[in-house]
């Protein structure tokens, strides 16, 4: 008459029944002010009203622990309700959600007034892991569900190889929990949880996921090559996990192709590219490791470079195998495989390590490296003239003797020239110019004797107009 609102009312009633424990009135009283939840997927237990009575039920009653050695119930049993979706109580929790009244009156408030996280929560509270597995797919709740209410209590009782265990004998292809284990994985790459990840990967035989976790065990963190060096049997792991999907690809080439919706599918050339990148970096970290053991390391990076990262990390890891070896000869080869292997810009790492060189005044080195670059069959016809050109802006450095010797070093006449006046060096530029055919040797000492002009060179300046 008052025009209240009468749930809270009859909610103390139904409240007060249930501790007098006449269950069928309280269930009458509750009819009048529960209401189902407008989405059985939302991720809470349902309204404060529904929690508080399941909370006094499932209080009154003391868990009776069961040594339960039928723990997994038979194929038969488990494909039957598969086969049904059967939510009979009586069938799905035998043993352990017992013959109870009080149980039982719980499951009938959380499946008439519960959502579906409430519902499988309840069953993971009493070891039911099965029947909320079972739940969750018959009413094809969304991955969140499984995340809140199965997933991470798992993990963070420490029963997860449970849940992998009922995931697998209730669809031993995994198929039907494709969406979940995504899902998993997702959580737990945001959550930084990356051993119970690559657990779960293995878990799921997505080898090419678990390869790339793998990668990140091997570099995360590591400060120097010689910490790398200790994570080398994660390389392994990599080339494992890549080895085992290659053969599962041509097994199933040939015959009718499985369906591994949720596994991460790469071609066979993609796969056999990445176990070459592992075996280089297993190369390339050997090399390092040794280098800096043996303190020939010079090099201090404030990111460490691997083959795994962009090009210019790779870039990185080229220039860092040539220079920190006893000399530039001992690690080009592996560089110039990287460089090859992965079609980087050879000619922009060789000009870096050459200006490297400079700043370390190994001059020989950079000779040694052109020596190289020569020999190696790759390079184009000017390329040993660029790498000196390109390190030639630190000219002011070198002493005069082995930047003669550098230039001298250059195949072409009109590179030499273009050096000698990078480094102000007129009269040599203008003893190049006039070596060149009649026309061209104009043009040159005219161009010589400008900058001879601008610089107030008058020496130079004298020589080129007597020539012209």
């Amino acid at each position: 008459k008052s025009g209240l609102d009468p749930s809270g009312a009859w909610h103390a009633w139904g409240m007060a029944c249930l501790k007098a424990g006449n269950l069928s009135s309280a269930r009458e009283k509750f009819s009048r002010c529960l209401k189902p939840p407008v989405d059985l997927n939302q991720l809470n237990c349902g309204s404060r009203l529904i929690q508080e009575v399941v909370q006094y039920l499932e209080s009154t009653v003391k868990p009776i622990h069961i040594v339960d050695d039928d723990y997994f119930a038979t194929l038969r049993e488990l494909e039957a309700t598969l086969r049904t979706r059967s939510l009979s109580l009586e069938l799905m929790c035998e043993g352990k959600i017992q013959q109870n009244s009080y149980y039982q009156e719980c499951l009938f408030y959380l499946h008439s007034y519960g959502t579906n996280l409430a519902i499988i929560s309840f069953y993971m509270r009493h070891d039911c892991m099965r029947e909320a597995l079972l739940h969750l797919l018959n009413k094809e709740s969304p991955a969140e569900v499984f995340i809140e209410g199965i997933f991470i209590p798992s993990y963070e009782t420490g029963k997860l190889h449970m849940l992998e265990n009922l995931l697998e004998t209730i669809d031993p292809g995994l198929e039907s929990w494709g969406s979940y284990l995504i899902a998993a994985c997702k959580h737990l790459q945001r959550k930084n949880y990356y051993h119970i990840l690559y657990e779960l990967q293995q878990f799921m035989k997505d080898h090419v996921r678990a390869a790339m976790t793998c990668i990140r065990f091997f570099t995360h963190g590591a400060k120097s090559y010689t910490e790398l060096g200790g994570k080398q049997a994660w390389l392994l792991k990599i080339k494992d996990h890549l080895k085992v999907y290659l053969q599962e690809v041509s097994r199933t080439s040939g015959r009718k192709k499985m369906v591994f919706t949720f596994r991460k599918k790469m071609s066979a050339t993609d796969v056999s590219r990445h176990i070459n990148t592992v075996e280089l970096q297993m190369e390339v970290t050997k090399f390092l490791h040794r280098c800096e053991s043996s303190g020939a390391s010079q090099m201090t990076d404030p990111s460490l470079p691997t083959l795994f990262g962009s090009n210019n990390m790779k870039m990185d890891v080229a220039c860092k195998v040539m220079l920190e070896g006893k000399n530039i000869e001992e690690g080009f080869g592996i560089a110039f495989r990287v460089l090859q292997d992965f079609q980087l810009e050879a000619t922009e790492v060789y000009s870096k390590v050459a200006k490297q060189l400079v700043k370390q005044q190994k001059y020989s080195e950079i000779r040694q490296l052109l020596k190289c670059v020569n020999e190696s069959g790759a390079a184009a016809k000017n390329d040993g003239d660029n790498i000196i050109l390109n390190c030639l802006s630190e000219s002011k450095n070198i002493p005069a003797e082995d930047l003669d010797n550098l230039i001298q070093d250059m195949d072409s006449d009109e590179n030499k020239i273009q050096a000698y006046l990078m480094c102000n060096k007129l009269r040599s530029a203008y003893l190049v110019s006039v070596r060149q055919e009649a026309a061209r040797a104009v043009q040159l000492v005219q161009h010589v004797r400008q900058l001879a002009q601008r610089g107030g060179d008058d020496v130079v300046q004298a020589i080129c107009a007597q020539w012209l």
